[in-house]
């Protein structure tokens, strides 16, 4: 009997050592991280590092508020760009579509997942921004008399809309599976509660189903805002790494993981230089900290 039960307890042992390993990593990770940027951030101040605006290496001054506004701005027309298309796309897949249709439509979908970011860059330099260039920025210039869509940079095709378009491909997938997902788990009871008092399918649609969702649908919407604030080598190629703060949609701009990937190859070696980029990598990780705490805890409340 003894032996019997000993013997139940050898996978309870390696399941908890593969735990053990995993939450390990993710411990050392972060330790990592945050030491080796701990120099930068007692010589500059936390503040002043967040809200500086130079970035010398020669005197040693480190300032990554152009950094983090590049990285807001295009998170932020990414989102706008991909959660409506992504939100209704998850409806028509729960609500409308056969399960024919929906199993044929689902592996392109998923397949967006697997494209390597590279690929997602290499697409937008040599198919979108000539496009862009030529259709799409002149387009929206003609609204220029509203700042955000001014062409404060004539004859790009590179910048904020067109690194935030792709962005907003490559997050498509991720926030139209979750928020399927959440929708799928609406029970049916409540839509036949719906059908039987007179809604429609469109009104149950908006005042059951997406309501009771929405717990799922908006920590979707915060994953796939999180891979696009992470996101690099696609940023690298199209944002157009020009340290200013972008003044439109327009505009040229420079992500905090652009700033990393640019310049590690360079200063690795130099312990200053490698702090402060190790500093902005810490800064984008605490980001990255508070939204999964944050959809953690939406996720919880369903």
């Amino acid at each position: 009997m003894n032996n019997k039960r000993l013997d139940d307890r050898y996978p309870q042992y390696f399941f908890f050592m593969c735990a053990f390993i995993t939450v390990s990593v993710a411990v050392y990770f972060i330790l990592f991280i945050f030491n080796t940027a701990m120099p930068t951030f007692q010589s500059q101040g936390i503040i002043n590092f967040l809200t500086g605006t130079v970035w010398s290496y020669d005197d040693n001054i480190y300032g990554i508020r152009t950094f983090i506004a590049g990285t807001i701005v295009i998170t932020i027309v990414s989102l706008i760009i991909a959660v409506p298309i992504s939100v209704f796309t998850a409806i028509f897949l729960s609500e409308y579509a056969s399960s024919n249709v929906a199993s044929t439509i689902r592996p392109f979908i998923e397949l967006l997942v697997g494209i390597p970011s590279v690929v997602y860059g290499i697409f937008g330099l040599f198919v979108l921004e000539n496009f862009f260039q030529n259709n799409i920025d002149p387009l929206i210039s003609a609204l220029s008399f509203i700042p955000i869509f001014e062409d404060l940079t004539p004859n790009r095709g590179n910048g904020v809309l067109l690194a935030s378009t792709v962005l907003a491909i490559m997050i498509l997938p991720t926030i139209t599976s979750l928020s399927e997902n959440a929708m799928r788990s609406v029970p049916f009871d409540y839509r036949e509660a719906s059908f039987a008092i007179g809604a429609t399918h469109w009104e149950t649609i908006k005042k059951i189903v997406l309501p009771t969702a929405s717990p799922g649908i908006l920590t979707a919407i915060i994953l796939g805002m999180m891979r696009a604030m992470g996101e690099t080598m696609a940023i690298v190629m199209l944002l157009g790494n020009v340290g200013h703060v972008p003044g439109s949609i327009l505009d040229t701009g420079y992500a905090m993981t652009s700033k990393i990937l640019n310049d590690i190859g360079y200063y690795s070696a130099m312990d200053g230089p490698r702090s402060a980029l190790f500093a902005i990598a810490a800064v984008l990780f605490a980001i990255e900290i508070f939204f999964v705490a944050a959809a953690r805890r939406i996720g919880g409340s369903r």
